[in-house]
């Protein structure tokens, strides 16, 4: 059997060369221990944007930028929301935005996702896709939230769902610090492929991802 890391490795050959703006947030973000989305799933997103050109787009997770440009690179119609609560990167981020995006596309709301997400499901705000890479544990506690943003035919997208393997594994086989969002993980799989208004599909590409369509009743 080939191993998994060999074939992403073989595939990612095939990849797309995007801008070398992109490419020097990502190295200096890996640089930096930084997480970023990985290969495989920079080309599924360049792919969503090319094909679905969402409107309204809501990221939960900023880091330092690199997957709000990577989208707006390729949705540069889109009106990007991103979230993020860890203040050190913050402010890298909005340089990043000012520097690459300045028309404006990109708006960046510092605080807790789940108070912010709360928030805008108060305000009434809407999305067509929705790209979560956030706290893996809070997932589940977030879904909520998620149902009531993301407009009907609108897209989530879920990034490291499958946790280095570990999600296969039983719970007491990871360590006991991974416990919990192994136990998360696994719910917010269970929601996304049994809950009546998604359709989902798990690609085992990278480090997981799932993409589900809101289909309405």
């Amino acid at each position: 059997m080939i191993e998994k890391s060999r074939v992403e490795t073989f595939i990612n050959s095939f990849g797309s060369h995007f801008p070398d703006y992109l490419m020097d947030i990502e190295k200096d973000a890996i640089a930096g221990y930084v997480p970023v989305i990985r290969k495989s799933t920079q080309e599924i997103i360049k792919h969503l944007m090319l094909t679905k050109r969402p409107g309204n787009i809501l990221e939960v997770g900023t880091a330092v930028g690199f997957s709000a440009l990577l989208m707006h690179e390729y949705a540069p119609d889109a009106d990007i929301t991103t979230i993020e609560n860890y203040e050190p990167r913050i402010p890298v981020a909005k340089a990043n935005f000012d520097k690459y995006a300045p028309d404006g596309k990109i708006t960046l709301i510092p605080g807790d996702a789940g108070e912010i997400l709360q928030k805008l499901c108060e305000e009434e705000k809407s999305y067509d896709f929705i790209f979560m890479d956030a706290a893996k544990g809070q997932y589940m506690n977030w879904a909520p939230y998620l149902m009531k943003l993301l407009k009907t035919g609108g897209m989530l997208c879920s990034d490291n769902v499958i946790q280095d393997g570990d999600i296969m594994e039983s719970r007491y086989a990871v360590t006991k610090r991974n416990r919990t969002i192994h136990s998360r993980m696994r719910e917010y799989l269970y929601f996304l492929t049994h809950e009546e208004k998604l359709s989902t599909v798990i690609i085992p590409s990278g480090d997981g991802i799932t993409i589900s369509t809101k289909i309405g009743k």
